[in-house]
């Protein structure tokens, strides 16, 4: 058993610990300094993020909305990872891209979780400028079926279903 399948069989009452199995697992494969896991709700329009590795700059429960851009295109509307890859890509669609930028981060990959053409969340791994080469998001498509494992598991238990 891998160690977010061993997070998940034994996180009933403890979504943190598959939360944090993600990040890490995340941070392992792609090899960025910066993890955040962000769900989607399309009903109020607006991200939630549920998990960073960076919790002082980017604590968890911060909520922001989604703007409309290239990124809502890509992620929200036609389902694909998103990537950047120099600090201009960053500015053009995040608000906070100097709160990024201080972190030593000039490149982004926000891979969304899909169930039922619905995006449930977001992974999203921050590096250096170039970070994100084709074999890095190639490797990063590891990351999909356990980030929809997680992210659904973490919204049956906000939602008290998880017996």
């Amino acid at each position: 058993m891998t160690p977010l399948e061993t997070a998940l069989a034994r996180a009933e009452g403890q979504p943190e610990a598959a939360l944090d199995a993600l990040g890490a697992l995340a941070a392992q494969v792609t090899g960025a300094r910066l993890v955040t896991l962000m769900t989607a709700d399309p009903e109020t329009g607006e991200a939630e993020r549920i998990w960073s590795n960076h919790p002082t700059e980017y604590p968890v429960s911060g909520r922001k909305p989604f703007q409309p851009n290239r990124w809502t295109q890509t992620v929200l509307d036609r389902h694909e990872t998103f990537v950047a890859n120099d600090f201009a890509g960053i500015a053009e669609v995040f608000g906070d891209h100097d709160l990024i930028r201080s972190l030593g981060c000039e490149s982004v990959m926000n891979l969304p979780a899909i169930v039922d053409g619905r995006v449930l969340g977001t992974v999203n791994c921050l590096d250096a400028a170039g970070h994100f080469t084709p074999e890095r998001l190639a490797q990063a498509e590891a990351l999909r079926l356990p980030a929809t494992a997680v992210f659904l598991h973490h919204l049956l238990h906000r939602k008290g279903a998880t017996r």
